[in-house]
């Protein structure tokens, strides 16, 4: 443990790519397996310890400290791992600290009730680098600069391997991941995984900005606002299992059941998870919002009520492998020819097909994205037809041309201070407009909460703002005067009955900031509502 810890410590005060790529990449070719396995996993997001929440943490420190110093301490620093690692009681004598492995292992006995008994003792076996490695561990929540793509990329250059071929058999391995090492570390062979329904990396797209396309050279097709999946079928007769993965790799098939008997061929298919809701006309075929979608996301359970008012459905854009044959290495063209006659042979009450916008050329499909405000529709997607299926973003393939956004002017109300690098700064804000006239004694109504768009400069200025305007305290909770607008961009608006106006943002970001404009000019609530959808 004490290595992983002075790991930990070290990407934590390192901020160049390249050397967290050598310092993870070292620690993975002179750590023994499985404490390597173990690591690697944690780096990456891919363990998870019910029994340990940050309330526990806090209820533990609690428990061993002045509440009040633990609080204080708590909001200085931004971090609970770091602030209970600092403020933990050592004993005098400690024991001997664990190996990760160990760790791993008792941290996976503990349960709701024993977590108070057995964490202590864990924490009381290192030392303040240890403790902080631990709790990340633990909680599931690194924060430390690392994703799990990077962690994967340290990977492939510690031993020397392909990072696209890591990712194949990444999602049908699980931790410590003795496969994974032995195929990379020893030389022994590939990871079988041909049989399992496992995730295969996306093909991502390029923002397009200032480029223009030449429609010979491009097709064009509608970016749907739901969520990027693969459906995956693999196995043969009753041993065939379909699965269904979100655009991170985690799967989702829980959440969405009535997909899981839907595929009826051995496939790995990519599309835009949507749900149908009461606005199912048009050419399209029905999808509802991504309000409706959200609805379902991170449901451990599916009421049959829910099933029945907002099915879900895939609208699919490629088709990657299908019955054993790899098509990634085909162009776009051969590849959308093989998925559209696929679709005579797919339900067609879970699938459907995202069809190609025609255009006369690139300026006439610019007025096509302009005029369309379907409420799931984000834009168009360019994609260039002689483009194979490659995991990433590449250049010159693949381009979004997301719509413009909506603009409004909101009155900032509250705020509240961010977490990691931001902890010291009020860095997230909550707007509203205006329920009537404001010259008339009308009140703000909250209608979103944004924590970007702005730059560094502009958040200390902001922060400054916020110290020098509050007007009450609500916990962490600051409420300003109204006394600052900004100019608010959103995707779209939805009717929300969990809000007082009775409306919910899609991305909602801080445009621009308006120290210029009096409060009593921002928007009114009707201003909103009316690009509401029907």
């Amino acid at each position: 443990m004490e290595e992983f810890a002075a790991l930990i410590d070290a990407l934590v005060y390192t901020r160049s790519r390249n050397e967290k790529l050598r310092l993870i990449a070292e620690y993975l070719r002179a750590t023994p397996d499985p404490d390597r396995g173990w690591a690697l996993a944690a780096l990456s997001d891919g363990l998870d310890f019910p029994a340990v929440k940050s309330s526990t943490i806090r209820n533990l420190l609690k428990d061993r400290i002045d509440p009040v110093l633990w609080t204080l301490s708590r909001d200085f620093v931004g971090d609970t791992a770091e602030t209970a690692s600092l403020l933990w009681p050592a004993p005098e004598h400690p024991p001997s600290p664990p190996t990760v492995s160990e760790t791993v292992e008792l941290l996976e006995a503990m349960n709701r009730k024993s977590v108070f008994v057995e964490l202590p003792k864990l924490l009381d076996r290192l030392d303040p680098s240890g403790r902080y490695a631990l709790l990340k561990l633990a909680t599931g929540g690194m924060r430390i600069g690392v994703s799990s793509r990077l962690a994967k990329t340290a990977f492939a250059q510690a031993f020397e391997v392909q990072i696209d071929d890591v990712e194949e058999y990444w999602h049908g391995l699980k931790p410590p991941f003795p496969e994974l090492f032995a195929w990379a570390a020893h030389g022994e062979d590939p990871p079988d995984t041909e049989n399992l329904p496992t995730f295969r990396p996306f093909m991502l797209a390029h923002p397009l900005e200032e480029t223009v396309v030449d429609l010979e050279d491009f097709a064009a097709e509608w970016k749907w606002d739901g969520i990027r999946v693969q459906l995956v079928r693999a196995g043969q007769g009753e041993e065939a299992e379909t699965r269904l993965y979100s655009r991170s790799g985690d799967d989702i098939s829980a959440t969405f059941p009535e997909l899981l008997d839907a595929l009826p061929v051995n496939a790995v298919l990519d599309g835009e998870l949507l749900v149908r809701g009461a606005h199912q006309g048009g050419e399209e075929g029905g999808a509802a919002s991504f309000n409706a979608l959200q609805q379902r996301l991170g449901r451990k359970t599916v009421s049959k009520k829910m099933l029945a008012e907002a099915p879900a459905f895939v609208r699919l854009y490629d088709v990657l492998i299908l019955e054993g044959e790899d098509l990634r290495k085909l162009p776009w063209t051969e590849r959308r020819a093989r998925l559209e006659a696929l679709m005579d042979r797919l339900p067609q009450s879970h699938f459907d097909i995202s069809r190609v916008v025609d255009a006369r050329d690139f300026e006439h499909l610019g007025e096509i994205r302009g005029g369309s405000r379907d409420e799931a529709i984000e834009g168009l997607m360019l994609k260039r037809k002689d483009s194979p299926y490659i995991a990433g973003r590449r250049v010159g393939y693949w381009y979004k041309w997301k719509r413009d956004p909506l603009l409004i002017d909101c009155v900032l109300m509250y705020a509240q201070r961010g977490s990691g690098k931001r902890s010291s700064f009020y860095s997230d804000y909550t707007f509203g407009c205006w329920d009537g006239d404001p010259d008339t004694g009308a009140e703000l109504l909250p209608v979103g909460k944004a924590y970007s768009g702005f730059t560094d400069e502009e958040l200390k200025k902001l922060d400054r703002h916020v110290r020098r305007n509050t007007v009450n305290r609500f916990g962490p909770v600051r409420e300003t005067d109204k006394s600052l607008v900004f100019e608010v961009a959103f995707d779209s608006v939805h009717d929300s009955k969990r809000h007082k106006s009775g409306l919910a943002m899609r991305f909602p970001r801080i445009h621009r900031i308006r120290w210029d404009k009096p409060p009593h000019e921002a928007d009114r609530i009707e201003a909103l509502r009316a690009l509401v959808q029907d």
